[in-house]
């Protein structure tokens, strides 16, 4: 079993460039069902929920290129199922992406519920109630849901609250339905708007990027495209933290600062001194680090792929911050692990007190979800000593090889096999 080793207490200097996003590749793969032929996707994260994703369309028999790097090609028109491997869709919630292009494109789809990290309940409900209104015919049962079309009809959709996993699907639905599908209470994450500019690429017509309210025109079919995946957001803001949680000088280029202007605004906040160009930002870690209260919500509010990472930077502040979880029950296991670096967190329903110490000190954690093992590196990199992190699994499934990328900034981080 692999873990992350890493010896603490060194400011982060430097440059990376920021990798594609993995919350927008995933549904750009699951997109390229749509169109018959070869798409070419460049800026692809090399990351293990892209190759699970790989994994079923192959499985599938699509024809899926990698050059483990950047650039994807897939061609979906030797596809011989509809029915998608269970044992590699319950890996991650993202395989339930493949829903909506396989009923639009080849009328019906066989997806078992999903898996990946352990959050809380994220049904698919509102998922299969959008594919009802488009006119499907949707049976869930056993684990599993098989859905069948003869061919989808536009309608009006709102979703009862803001989903991005609905929002993807049904959108991908609608772009060759026949009339007009009307979205409303869309989620509005810059992955849903790269997932929109792709399928426009393709030949959609989408009005309403980026609101709360699309408008889709179905299309008789979508055509093959060279397409650039948006950079992460997630990935960016977990490595500007790090560098301030260090005290150190950490510039990511090749990014989108619009799409973390609250994480931005939160860090200054906390007396972070932030540099902001046209698609790089440069953070310079500075003490104190000042106490806030902050809540997640959906874009543009403060999202919560980045909650554990600014807790774990509040551990080494003054005061106490408060941090109030509204998108997931289960986004607070990593805390106690915080504790056992030093920190003092508190968990108490969906709010996180955390009261500032001056030191975290190396110490065995383990991560139980991607985010978390995001915010345990940032932990374990500010605290004095040697920590060895586990879970390695999880952090993989989001960050593109994390003690690389981290090592270039002078962290000392590395992978190394334990027996179990």
């Amino acid at each position: 079993m692999a873990r992350l080793v890493v010896h603490g207490g060194n400011p982060l200097h430097g440059s990376l460039e920021a990798n594609g996003a993995k919350n927008a590749a995933l549904p750009i793969m699951a997109a390229c069902l749509l169109a018959k032929g070869k798409v070419s996707l460049r800026r692809v994260p090399n990351i293990s929920d892209v190759w699970t994703l790989t994994g079923i369309l192959k499985a599938m028999g699509c024809k899926v290129e990698y050059d483990g790097n950047s650039l994807m090609e897939i061609d979906s028109s030797t596809l011989t199922t509809t029915k998608a491997p269970d044992h590699l869709v319950r890996k991650m919630n993202a395989s339930f992406d493949i829903m909506g292009p396989l009923l639009a494109a080849y009328g019906e789809g066989e997806v078992s519920l999903p898996g990946g990290c352990n959050l809380g309940a994220r049904p698919v409900d509102m998922h299969i109630a959008g594919f009802r209104k488009l006119g499907a015919e949707v049976v869930s049962k056993s684990g599993f849901v098989q859905a069948k079309a003869t061919k989808l009809k536009g309608a009006r959709i709102l979703f009862p609250k803001v989903s991005v996993g609905a929002t993807k699907n049904c959108l991908m639905a609608a772009t060759v339905a026949d009339g007009e599908t009307i979205l409303e209470n869309c989620a509005r994450e810059p992955e849903i708007v790269d997932l929109a500019n792709f399928l426009i690429a393709m030949g959609a017509k989408i009005e309403g990027v980026g609101r709360q309210k699309m408008t889709i025109t179905g299309v008789p079919q979508l055509h093959p495209v060279d397409y650039n995946v948006v950079a992460d957001r997630i990935e960016v803001g977990t490595y500007l933290i790090a560098g301030a949680i260090t005290e150190g000088d950490v510039t990511i280029t090749g990014c989108v600062p619009e799409h973390v202007t609250s994480l931005l605004d939160l860090m200054r906040e906390m007396n972070q001194e932030i540099t902001v160009g046209e698609d790089f930002i440069r953070v310079q870690g500075r003490r104190p680090i000042t106490p806030i209260a902050v809540s997640t919500e959906p874009y543009p509010g403060f999202p919560t792929d980045l909650q554990p990472q600014l807790v774990a930077l509040a551990t080494l502040g003054t005061g106490t911050t408060t941090v109030t979880e509204n998108i997931f029950n289960g986004r607070f296991m990593y805390a106690m692990e915080l504790v056992r670096l030093g920190g003092d967190v508190r968990v108490s329903h969906r709010d996180v007190v955390i009261r500032g110490v001056k030191q975290l000190e190396g110490a065995p954690v383990d991560a139980p979800d991607i985010r978390a093992g995001g915010a345990l590196v940032c932990a374990a990199l500010a605290a004095n000593g040697e920590s060895t992190i586990s879970g390695v699994n999880f952090i993989d499934r989001g960050y593109q090889e994390i003690e690389k990328r981290l090592s270039q900034l002078g962290g000392k981080i590395s992978r190394t096999d334990f027996e179990d």
